[in-house]
C-alpha cells in the first residue's frame, strides 16, 4: 500500500541561514572574500590597500586609507542589502562603483568571525566592530583614518563548504590572480599582498598602466606590448591596454585581462574579439597576454547579471565586438610602418628593375660572402625551361619566359613574381644580409640586433596576405594546358561537385569526365607548378572538416603549397626580396598557422654571452 507523505508546513527561515544561503552565491572561495573587501576599499576612495592572509588562507586581514564607515551606519552595514551606493532604481542604470548589491558583508559575517575597525577623517576616535552568527557588536576604539576588516575561521559553521575548498596553495594562487586582476584594472591604487612574511604581489599606485604591468611580472614584459587605444566619439566607446606581440604567448588564457569600466569581468564578447583579432597568428594551444579596458556609458551596459558581478550585458553587443577586435587590429599592426603597394601586370619592367637593383648592390658589396653565393653560375649562364625544370619556375605569361631564362639553376621565384606590385623607387634596405642556414634560415643584421628568419613561414605570411586581399575579386586562376586525369571514390566526387562554385573562387576549376575521373582546368596561379594530386589531396581535406572554416583552411593552404620551401637554397637577391616583402606584412610575427617567424638576439645578449660590455 503506497504510503501518503505528511505535508510539511512552510516556515520563515532565519535571517542568519538566509545569509549562509546567499553567500554561496556571493564568497564560493577565499579569493571571493578577498575581491569583494579590496572592491569595498576602492569603492570607498582608498589609494593603498594592504592584504594579508594566513592559517591556510582562512584568516584574511584587509586595510585601507579609505574614508571609513560614519558610526551610526556601522551596524547597518552589516545587514542584508544595505549599501550607500544605491539610493533608487534608477541608480541601477548608471553605476559608477565596483559594489553596489549590499550582499558582501553579510554573506561574508554569516560564514565566518570578522573584527572590523573604521574611522572617518570627522571623528576622532573610530569604531571597533565584532561579528560572528551575524550578530553585531561594537565599541569605541582608536585607530587610523580608514577600514581594516579582519575575516577569521572562513567556513568556521559551514564544514560541508569547507570541504570543497582545494590545497593552500591553490587557494593563495586563487586570491594572488584576484588581486592582479583588481591591481591591472585600478593601476592608480597601491595593492600590496603579504603571506607567511612576504609580499609577492606589491604596487606602487602611479595610476600608469604599464608601470603596474612591469611591478605585477617584470620589466622585460614592456618590449613585448603593444599599445591599445581607440576611442569612438560619437557611439561614446574607448578601449585602451596593452596586448602582446604574436610571439609572446602563454599556454592559457590566465593572462588575458577584460575590464569595463575598470571592473573585472568575464565577458565573452571581448575575449571573442580577441581570439578573432589573433585568428591565423598563434599556435594551438598558445594564447596571448591582453590587458583591455573597455569605457562606454553606464547606460549601454548592464552589470546586475549575477551576485558577482563579473557577467555584463550590452545594449549592442555586435558595435562593442568590432570596436574592439579593430583596436586590438590597429594595434598589432604597429610593428613597422606599412608599405603602399598596388598590383599591375607589368611584370616584365618589374623584374628588369628588380634586377638592374640587384646588380647595382652586388657591385658595391665589400663584405664577404656565404660560401652558398659563392659557386653561383655566371650571369650570361641560361637556364633553359624544360619539362623536368618547369615545376621549379612560375611565369604569369609568356613574355617573362626570355628574363626567366636569365636566372640561375638555384632561383625559384614562385613567390617572387605570382604578385606583380607596382612598386616606387625606394632606399637600400636598412637590414645587411649575412646569408642562410641550412638553406631554411635566413639571417641577417637589423638595428644592432642579429635576427633569424624561417624563409617557409615568412613567405607563407606574405601570400597569406596577398591572397587575402585578392579574394573579394577572385584568386587569379593559370590554365592548365596539361592535366593529368585523377581517379577518385564515388564520394570525393560528389564533394568536389558539391562545392564547385566555392572552389572557383579560390581560383580551382576541375571538371568531371566521368563518375569518378576528374581533371583540373585552372588552378590558383601561385600553385600552378604543384602537382595536381598533391592539391586534390589538400582540398579532400579542406572539404571534409569544418565547411564553415573553408576560406581561411583554402587559404593557409594555398599560402603553404607556394611558398620558397625549407632547404630551397636562395642567392643574395632572393633573400632581400624575401625578407622585404614580409616585412610588409601586417601580422610579421607567425605564419597562418601560428608558428613563430622570427627570432631576434640583442646585442647585448650576445655581447653578454662572451663576456663583453656594450
Amino acid at each position: 500500500m503506497k504510503r501518503i507523505a505528511e505535508a510539511k508546513r512552510i516556515k520563515q527561515l532565519s535571517r542568519h541561514l538566509i545569509n549562509q544561503i546567499a553567500a554561496g552565491e556571493v564568497i564560493e572561495r577565499p579569493a571571493s572574500v578577498v575581491k569583494e573587501l579590496v572592491e569595498n576599499s576602492i569603492d570607498a576612495g582608498a589609494s593603498a590597500v594592504e592584504i594579508e592572509v594566513s592559517n591556510g588562507c582562512l584568516n584574511i586581514r584587509v586595510s585601507d586609507n579609505g574614508t571609513g564607515i560614519n558610526p551610526e551606519d556601522i551596524e547597518l552595514a552589516f545587514t542584508k542589502h544595505a549599501t550607500s551606493k544605491l539610493a533608487t532604481s534608477e541608480d541601477l542604470f548608471d553605476i559608477n562603483t565596483l559594489g553596489f548589491r549590499g550582499e558582501a558583508l553579510a554573506s561574508i559575517i554569516s560564514i565566518s568571525k570578522l573584527v572590523c575597525t573604521t574611522r572617518t577623517k570627522e571623528n576622532t576616535t573610530g569604531i571597533k566592530v565584532e561579528c560572528e552568527e551575524s550578530q553585531v557588536k561594537k565599541q569605541e576604539t582608536g585607530c587610523a583614518i580608514g577600514t581594516t576588516m579582519e575575516v577569521k575561521e572562513l567556513f568556521y559553521n559551514t564544514p560541508v563548504r569547507a570541504k570543497f575548498l582545494k590545497s593552500e596553495r591553490a587557494e593563495f594562487s586563487n586570491i594572488a590572480e584576484t588581486l592582479q586582476s583588481l591591481a591591472i584594472a585600478r593601476p592608480d591604487v597601491a595593492l600590496t599582498l603579504i603571506n607567511k612574511g612576504s609580499t609577492p604581489i606589491h604596487t606602487s599606485g602611479s595610476g600608469d598602466l604599464l608601470c603596474t604591468l612591469t611591478e605585477i611580472y617584470s620589466n622585460s614584459i614592456a618590449s613585448e606590448l603593444k599599445e591599445i587605444n581607440k576611442t569612438d566619439e560619437l557611439s561614446k566607446l574607448h578601449v585602451y591596454g596593452y596586448c602582446s606581440t604574436p610571439n609572446f604567448t602563454r599556454s592559457s588564457k590566465k593572462s588575458i585581462y577584460v575590464f569595463v569600466n575598470n571592473r573585472v569581468v568575464k565577458c565573452p564578447v571581448l575575449l571573442k574579439a580577441i581570439d578573432m583579432a589573433y585568428k591565423n597568428m598563434l599556435a594551438t594551444g598558445k594564447y596571448p597576454f591582453v590587458v583591455l579596458n573597455l569605457e562606454l556609458k553606464n547606460s549601454d551596459v548592464d552589470v546586475n547579471v549575477h551576485p558577482t558581478k563579473k557577467e555584463v550585458r550590452y545594449r549592442n553587443p555586435n558595435q562593442i565586438f568590432n570596436f574592439v577586435m579593430t583596436a586590438i587590429n590597429e594595434a598589432l599592426s604597429t610593428y613597422k610602418p606599412q608599405q603602399e603597394e598596388r598590383f599591375t601586370d607589368n611584370s616584365e619592367n618589374r623584374f628588369e628593375q628588380e634586377s638592374k637593383d640587384y646588380e647595382k648592390r652586388e657591385e658595391n658589396v665589400t663584405r664577404i660572402k656565404p660560401t652558398s653565393f659563392l659557386n653561383a653560375p655566371k650571369e650570361d649562364d641560361a637556364v633553359y625551361v624544360t619539362r623536368e625544370n618547369i615545376d621549379e619556375l612560375t611565369v604569369k605569361n609568356s613574355n617573362i619566359f626570355s628574363k626567366v631564362t636569365k636566372q640561375t639553376p638555384h632561383q625559384n621565384t614562385s613567390a617572387q613574381i605570382n604578385f606583380e606590385i607596382h612598386e616606387q623607387p625606394v632606399a637600400e634596405p636598412n637590414f645587411n644580409i649575412i646569408g642562410q642556414y641550412r638553406n631554411t634560415y635566413i639571417i641577417f643584421e637589423e638595428d644592432k640586433e642579429l635576427k633569424i628568419v624561417d624563409q617557409h613561414i615568412a613567405d607563407e605570411r606574405y601570400i597569406f596576405e596577398k591572397l587575402t586581399e585578392e579574394l573579394d575579386k577572385n584568386i587569379s586562376s593559370q590554365l592548365l594546358l596539361i592535366s593529368d586525369v585523377i581517379k577518385l571514390e564515388p564520394a570525393d566526387a560528389s564533394l568536389l561537385e558539391e562545392n564547385k562554385d566555392k572552389l572557383e573562387k579560390f581560383g580551382y576549376e576541375i571538371q568531371a569526365i566521368s563518375d569518378t575521373e576528374i581533371v583540373f582546368k585552372k588552378v590558383p596561379q601561385v600553385i600552378s607548378h604543384i602537382k595536381t594530386k598533391e592539391i586534390l589531396s589538400d582540398i579532400l581535406e579542406n572539404l571534409t572538416g569544418d565547411i564553415n572554416k573553408l576560406e581561411e583552411k583554402m587559404l593557409v593552404t594555398i599560402s603553404c603549397k607556394a611558398a620558397v620551401k625549407a632547404g630551397q637554397e636562395l642567392n643574395l637577391w632572393q633573400m632581400e626580396e624575401l625578407i622585404k616583402k614580409w616585412k610588409t606584412t601586417k601580422h610579421p610575427y607567425t605564419c597562418p598557422h601560428g608558428r613563430p617567424i622570427i627570432k631576434t638576439f640583442k646585442e647585448q645578449e650576445i655581447a653578454g654571452f662572451f663576456d663583453r660590455n656594450v
